[in-house]
């Protein structure tokens, strides 16, 4: 994302303007993730008299930094008005989407980023996590495969590809995709979660979906599941089955939210 604003940077302060060293940097501060830093030289350009599409795309760019997913959509899609043909801005568009769990125009604006020739493997990666959210199975296999041809050595894609397994009830592929990603990143502790989860679901023989089985009755039964287990006292068990449940996001989802909530009081 800012390799390609640097030129356009360099472009829009070429004169020598007290703005130059502000922008150029801001755009520096921001792909090694120093956000305050760049917020202070954005604003300190922007005060000499910087403008102009380098100074909104830093605009963007810094929201998105700052956490600020729906403002840095908004930003994005203005930029794509006169920007049609680069990709980086509908990924990072469709990104921003997909944080704030707008999934539709986050298939869509993912699917053009991934049309263009040379989509990067975040994009494809995206892509895979929306049609997730949306329970497109084949969709997601296809685009993790193109994310992981790209980039076989991400941990990012190897736990998404793992959380994909998990809500599909196959814990064994699961464990094995997130075993992976925790030997490339140790120290990321949502994938080490993912694994543990993934792994009482073998250990403790949580319900394995079962084939045509709706989300609705699988559910259901993980539902069950932990219900007993929590009867029984096994409440690491439960814990893994009421999580499940609530994951499958069917009308069971308040009932397993409870449940979760009372087993792990019981802890």
């Amino acid at each position: 994302m800012i390799h390609s604003l640097l030129a356009a940077v360099t472009l829009l302060v070429a004169d020598g303007s007290p703005a130059a060293q502000p922008l150029s940097e801001a755009a520096h501060a921001l792909e090694a993730g120093r956000v305050q830093q760049a917020r202070t030289m954005i604003a300190t350009a922007v005060k000499a008299g910087a403008e102009g599409p380098a100074v909104d795309r830093l605009l963007a760019d810094l929201a998105f930094a700052s956490g600020d997913f729906a403002g840095a959509l908004g930003r994005y899609r203005l930029l794509l008005v006169s920007n049609r043909l680069e990709p980086k801005l509908y990924e990072s568009a469709g990104v921003a989407a997909l944080k704030i769990r707008d999934i539709t125009q986050a298939q869509r604006l993912l699917a053009k980023a991934t049309s263009f020739p040379g989509a990067s493997w975040r994009a494809w990666n995206a892509r895979a996590a929306a049609a997730d959210w949306q329970r497109d199975w084949d969709e997601a296999d296809a685009a993790y495969a193109k994310a992981m041809a790209l980039a076989p050595q991400r941990a990012e894609v190897l736990n998404n590809m793992g959380w994909s397994k998990l809500v599909r009830g196959e814990w064994r592929e699961a464990a094995a995709l997130l075993e992976r990603a925790v030997e490339l990143d140790p120290k990321a502790q949502r994938v080490r979660d993912n694994l543990e989860l993934a792994q009482a679901a073998i250990t403790e023989a949580l319900p394995e979906r079962r084939a045509g089985e709706s989300d609705t009755d699988w559910a259901a039964r993980l539902n069950d599941a932990g219900v007993i287990a929590g009867l029984q006292g096994n409440h690491k068990k439960a814990i893994a089955a009421f999580a499940q449940a609530i994951d499958a996001r069917s009308q069971w989802f308040e009932r397993a939210a409870n449940n979760l909530k009372l087993a792990e009081s019981d802890r």
